[in-house]
């Protein structure tokens, strides 16, 4: 089994010294939905929301999240991050909206977690945007997708 870099010697939590790894380019990219009443969907496609855009708000929470990562996760790396994508889309088969977040950093560790923050403060978004409609929306799905970049080399999701 692999041991876990968050980890010392006396099994304490630390932020994983990266000072001595090369700067590369890294991606990740990560995927979640959010699935909800059909209504619901029909409503946000529409525009006719209370508070307004909620994709658009979404994505903009989404991005703004992949950027505090780390003022979120304890043990995560504050990165330089170069790009943050997030793409919020229909699916009337779900129901519901699905999310996928780009983040690209130069950087001496990986933005998998950006990733993942990115998606999943958008979906809170989405929920919370439109909550009063419908409380019984489910978040899932939350996974990394692909990543790129350092010494592990390439990853991609089945």
């Amino acid at each position: 089994m692999m041991a876990l870099t968050h980890f010392d010697g006396k099994g304490d939590a630390h932020m994983v010294d990266v000072s001595d790894k090369p700067t590369t380019a890294r991606m990740a990219v990560a995927t979640g939905w959010v699935r909800m009443l059909p209504e619901t969907l029909a409503m946000i496609t529409e525009g006719t929301a209370k508070k307004g855009d909620v994709a658009g708000v979404a994505r903009l929470a989404g991005i703004m999240g992949a950027k505090k990562t780390s003022e979120l996760i304890p043990l995560c790396h504050p990165l330089p991050i170069t790009k943050a994508a997030v793409e919020i889309t229909a699916d009337p088969e779900l129901p519901g909206l699905r999310i996928e977040a780009t983040i690209k950093t130069g950087g001496q560790t990986g933005v998998e977690m950006e990733a993942l923050t990115a998606v999943s403060t958008a979906a809170l978004t989405i929920y919370d945007m439109v909550k009063a409609a419908d409380k019984a929306m489910e978040i899932g799905g939350i996974r990394l997708l692909l990543k790129e970049g350092g010494k592990s080399g390439r990853y991609q999701a089945e």
